[in-house]
């Protein structure tokens, strides 16, 4: 049992380390939007559903969503924050199915761009990412991910780890979901460390790449 077991993350705001999680997961959709939110509708699942407002659930995945961190002074005035950054939102009771009671489901909006993301918060403020734009994946956000959505090909995997490697790059975990034999993949990699700069813009000109997103490393430590 580690330290953070014990007393829980670091956070502003009501004490519960699955509102740590909320804003993890709101971080989460945040980058991978990958520009300023202007609409979120979130289905919040059997527990997120029946005690998110007393813990704070709903501020704390609209903090995450603006970009703040877990022990961000301005999450408990998140939905003013919201307001003033134009970003509208709403919440609703959702039933995910076989998935941890602490549940989320945020679909956001941008100007140009829109994601999906389903997660779990699981205790001590980890988080466990199991759906981006509807197809599964398998990450906690504890080291740098990349995300990447392109159609099915023979070799892209591969490609996609040699481009890495020579970045000088270790893989720590690796999950890719297709919708079907040639539709839409979805390529999550955990790294030791962030791609740099000219790999994810090498790896964004490739003719058959969609989307490419870093995530940073969410958790503290």
């Amino acid at each position: 049992m580690s330290l953070l077991d014990m007393i829980g993350p670091v956070m502003i705001g009501p004490s519960s380390s699955h509102t740590a999680g909320a804003c993890r997961l709101g971080l989460v959709a945040h980058h991978l939007l990958g520009e300023t939110p202007r609409q979120a509708r979130i289905g919040l699942h059997a527990s997120f559903a029946k005690t998110g407002r007393g813990h704070g659930t709903h501020l704390a995945l609209i903090a995450g969503l603006l970009g703040y961190r877990p022990d961000d002074e301005r999450l408990p005035q998140a939905f003013e924050q919201a307001q003033a950054a134009g970003l509208a939102f709403e919440f609703h009771d959702a039933d995910l199915g076989d998935v941890h009671p602490n549940t989320a489901l945020l679909e956001v909006q941008g100007e140009h761009e829109a994601v999906s993301v389903q997660g779990s918060s699981t205790g001590g403020g980890v988080i466990q990412v199991t759906q981006v734009q509807g197809l599964g994946v398998n990450f906690s956000g504890a080291s740098p991910t990349v995300l990447l959505r392109y159609p099915d090909t023979v070799g892209m995997i591969a490609r996609v780890a040699s481009t890495v490697a020579a970045d000088g790059v270790n893989i720590a975990a690796l999950t890719c979901t297709r919708q079907t034999r040639g539709g839409q993949a979805l390529l999550a990699i955990e790294l030791d460390q962030p791609l740099s700069p000219e790999a994810l813009a090498f790896l964004r000109r490739w003719p058959d790449m969609h989307w490419v997103r870093l995530l940073p490393k969410l958790m503290d430590g």
